[in-house]
């Protein structure tokens, strides 16, 4: 299995009307529901509307994003499923639920971190 990265743009789902987010709020939590069902939820979430704050190697704290970013994570879900080709398919139900664009990203396995995870999953 594969984790998948899905994230859309900040800003991405400012053309929905007030009266509908009921309704996408509604059809996003029916799809996370079927991701969770399904066994491939790992974790998601939308981001405040905020800007974010970049530590640096020192320690520094600055404001952030740098200003040339030009589009920034709205919001994101990862996925743990077989093929690319699964992930695919599980951003287009999250784009027609949240009626925006989704982006698609396999994450980078880390053999390392996950036997911590299962060591300490024994303690």
């Amino acid at each position: 299995m594969t984790q998948y990265l899905i994230s859309f743009n900040d800003g991405a789902m400012d053309h929905i009307p007030d009266e509908d987010w009921d309704d996408v709020g509604k059809a996003s939590h029916a799809v996370v529901q079927e991701a969770v069902n399904a066994g491939v939820w790992v974790f998601g979430a939308g981001l405040e509307r905020q800007r974010a704050s970049i530590v640096a190697t020192d320690g520094k704290v600055t404001d952030g994003p740098y200003p040339e970013t030009k589009e920034v994570i709205g919001g994101f879900l990862v996925v743990d499923v077989a093929s690319r080709e699964e992930a695919l398919a599980w951003a287009a139900k999250t784009a027609d639920a949240c009626r925006c664009a989704q982006e698609v990203r396999e994450l980078m396995p880390d053999p390392e971190t996950d036997a911590m995870l299962r060591q300490a999953d024994r303690r």
